[in-house]
């Protein structure tokens, strides 16, 4: 093998926003930094997240910004107070990027793109010293504790004094973020939580017709009534999307937490729709009970329940042709239409992940208790958050975290 020189430095692995973060962050500690990336350039996750408009963070005020993370809001509270939304928006302009608060409170570049935000990125990066080394793919460590990579050329060491690894979670394999790290941190003892699916769809398992025609039809917008582990009645309005297998979307992303949880606890969740949020139950009734001059049943609930096609459709996915006959119970279907999810989708398909290590193992500066010198970031870690921007500010906003505390560690070990 052959082995990179070795003065003092902090190598971090991975290339994404929390490891670009923790480069610059420890660069800025005055550490000498190298990156690693697996793939061939850096952030192609960060991308393909901004090819419908980069969504870089949230406007919603702290502490209900912090109350997203759900069991770590404390824990990402600490970070955020380091680094949170007003701070990333500042940041982004430093690189040139202008940014403004949509109508839904989610904060976009101004020309919703992320590409020239990643490029403004990386060379200032590169200006300022930090080296990277693309198509590095981590193998963890050899005898003498140094990294182990496999390249195009062949297996290479690289020695380093603080490490940060910010590897990703386990979905979107193919753009890097595969999870493969998991085996490699466990069998050193490292305290991981399962990776498991996060904002992400679920199976329902229609039938051929429903799949057939109306796979990748909107609902909106939507109610979603639901239970979460403690029993606690929910209920959020927004929009989601009927797909082959079952439900995905904004509002299913929302809340796939607590559907993920009772799932595993009791083999499904129960998830119920209002179709026609605003309508007055009652009012509803009496509309249904017009006379339906000899139109269709799904030209009645379009005219007299303001249904468009994909929402008719789910109505007579769940009640038989008796009880469609029966507008007292088609009325209450329509305001609480029952769904049976049956699992998550894969990892793989999913938008990000839960699970990881646990936070317990870390120390406030993102560093393992049990290896000092190896920090983490970014979503490798034990947490969660909704799409709108809260996952990818607690991202950077680790990394800052992780880097600022390597070069921290190298400056008291080198005085």
């Amino acid at each position: 093998m052959s082995e990179i020189p070795h003065p003092r430095r902090v190598a971090v692995i991975g290339g994404g926003p929390a490891g670009l973060m923790a480069a610059e962050a420890a660069r800025a500690g005055g550490a000498e930094v190298h990156l690693f990336e697996a793939k061939g350039s850096v952030g192609r996750k960060f991308l393909i997240a901004g090819k419908g408009g980069l969504n870089l963070t949230h406007g919603e005020a702290r502490p209900g910004f912090d109350a997203r993370y759900r069991e770590r809001a404390d824990a990402v509270g600490r970070w955020l107070d380091v680094f949170d939304a007003d701070a990333l928006r500042q940041w982004a302009r430093g690189l040139g990027v202008e940014t403004y608060v949509g109508s839904s409170g989610r904060v976009f570049p101004l020309d919703r793109k992320a590409a020239p935000l990643l490029r403004a990125w990386v060379r200032r990066l590169k200006e300022t010293g930090v080296q990277m080394h693309v198509q590095h793919r981590w193998q963890g460590w050899d005898a003498s504790a140094a990294l182990r990579f496999d390249t195009p050329a062949g297996a290479v060491t690289f020695a380093a004094d603080a490490v940060v690894l910010a590897l990703g979670g386990g979905s979107w394999p193919q753009l890097g973020s595969d999870g493969g790290w998991v085996e490699l941190l466990a069998t050193r003892g490292i305290d991981i939580a399962p990776l498991a699916p996060a904002n992400c769809g679920f199976d329902i398992g229609w039938s051929a017709l429903l799949a057939g025609k109306f796979a990748g039809a909107p609902l909106k917008p939507a109610v979603a009534h639901w239970q979460d582990a403690a029993g606690t009645a929910h209920a959020l309005q927004g929009e989601c999307v009927l797909t082959a297998t079952g439900i995905e979307g904004s509002l299913i992303y929302a809340i796939a937490a607590d559907l993920r949880t009772t799932i595993a606890r009791d083999g499904s969740a129960l998830l119920q729709l209002d179709l026609a949020p605003g309508r007055d139950p009652e009012r509803l009734h009496a509309d249904l009970s017009k006379p339906r001059k000899g139109r269709s049943l799904g030209d009645h609930l379009r005219r007299q329940a303001g249904l468009d096609a994909a929402k008719c459709a789910l109505v007579f996915e769940v009640l038989d042709k008796t009880t469609l006959q029966d507008m007292a119970t088609v009325a209450a279907t329509i305001k609480r239409l029952p769904l049976v999810l049956l699992r998550p989708r894969p990892l793989a398909e999913t938008i990000s992940t839960a699970g990881g290590i646990r936070l317990e193992s870390l120390d406030d500066s993102l560093m393992l208790r049990e290896r000092p010198g190896l920090f983490c970031a970014g979503e490798m870690l034990d947490w969660e958050a909704p799409t709108g921007g809260y996952l990818l500010t607690a991202c950077f906003a680790s990394g800052l975290v992780a880097g600022r505390g390597a070069a921290a560690w190298l400056a008291r070990r080198a005085g």
